[in-house]
């Protein structure tokens, strides 16, 4: 925690957002005591006691003090910890992105016919193209509606921070995976893409502190640009 007080923003109050120099003091292993945010008096972060499946709920409810803590106390965003954290994250981001794609292709042919291994190859690489480019068109509408919208002045690590916040919290992605187990509609696919519209916003606005309809609208644009290029531009459902 000290490194992170150090190079970054260090924890927050996960209630009113405030800057604390220490989440807890620990007396021994097992044993400690969380300390309180001097701004407004509560426990600055009572989600250090909690078990994860307790933080998880709290995310899928939208609770701004979990992606508090997620973000600033639990990722150390704003630190050199969260860099490795986000290579990893966007990558993992585009490879369920190209599960989706492959996903819709596969249900729009049928998967009646067989191909040979330079048609598996030649699609995966077309797959993969897609993702790439629909995220690049996603980040560049991001950050560009940040900047235009939201009137941020520019600042790397600002901006860093915002797309930190918004590939962590499009985590609802994973639930594409069990889709590899389980058949389920091709709708579900709207419903997870609506799912991580709505996390995207509120990670969005406990990072900016702007308000929930500015953070909406910045969201929406970079969804519907993504949206619009895989759909129109590269003929991807």
């Amino acid at each position: 925690m000290s490194d992170a007080q150090a190079t970054g923003d260090g924890p927050r109050c996960v209630g009113c957002g405030g800057r604390v120099k220490t989440l807890f003091v620990q007396y021994s292993p097992g044993n400690i005591r969380l300390m309180k945010c001097d701004k407004c008096k509560a426990v600055a972060d009572p989600y250090i006691e909690c078990e994860f499946m307790i933080i998880l709920i709290d995310l899928v409810l939208h609770k701004t003090r979990a992606y508090h803590h997620v973000l600033f106390n639990k990722l150390s965003m704003g630190s050199s910890v969260d860099k490795g954290i986000l290579y990893r994250s966007t990558l993992i981001h585009i490879a369920l992105d190209t599960f989706r794609i492959s996903f819709s292709k596969g249900n729009r042919a049928g998967g009646a016919s067989s191909r040979s291994i330079f048609s598996t190859v030649s699609n995966c690489t077309e797959v993969v193209g897609d993702a790439l480019l629909g995220n690049i068109v996603f980040i560049f509408m991001l950050l560009l509606g940040v900047r235009f919208f939201l009137k941020l002045s520019f600042d790397i690590i600002r901006y860093r921070d915002i797309l930190f916040a918004v590939i962590i919290s499009s985590y609802f992605k994973l639930f594409l995976f069990t889709m590899m187990v389980w058949e389920f509609p091709s709708s579900v696919i709207f419903i997870v893409e609506m799912f991580v519209l709505s996390s995207n916003v509120v990670a969005l606005r406990v990072v900016s502190q702007f308000p929930r309809a500015h953070c909406f609208a910045v969201c929406l644009l970079a969804h519907a640009a993504k949206y619009l290029t895989q759909r129109w531009i590269l003929g991807t459902p």
